[in-house]
């Protein structure tokens, strides 16, 4: 076997269109395509999903009991990102607190945390020409 890639994250969302506008309206990703699976949810795409052959970076599923506690073995989701300031002025103009940090070593990766409605941690890594 020979992994290929990462294909996608699956989050529980309590409320999905919140979900759906905090992953559209503040990282930019696209809603698209998403089979009849029998229950909510959405999928998301990075690019503008063309047909049913893109590839959905997350899918989100609504619609079933939360655990309790909240658990789970994910500690977050990373996506590559552009336009650090861009990015930091939109957390901000929907009071979203996050934590900013420049990766130590000869890389210097800047990496933004912070968390989606329901609790899961995102991750964005801007190159280190972006920050301060």
């Amino acid at each position: 076997m020979s992994l290929q890639g990462m294909n996608h994250f699956t989050i529980l969302a309590e409320d999905l269109g919140l979900t759906v506008r905090f992953y559209t309206e503040i990282l930019g990703l696209k809603e698209g395509y998403r089979p009849p699976l029998g229950f909510p949810g959405a999928w998301l795409y990075a690019q503008e999903p063309t047909d049913k052959t893109g590839q959905a970076v997350l899918h989100i599923v609504a619609g079933r009991p939360m655990p309790n506690p909240r658990a789970g073995v994910i500690d977050h989701m990373a996506y590559t990102a552009k336009d650090l300031a861009a990015t930091l002025a939109t957390l901000e103009a929907h009071g979203i607190q996050y934590v900013k940090r420049k990766q130590t070593g000869a890389v210097g990766t800047w990496q933004v945390f912070f968390h989606d409605p329901n609790g899961a941690r995102v991750e964005l890594d801007f190159a280190a020409a972006e920050g301060d």
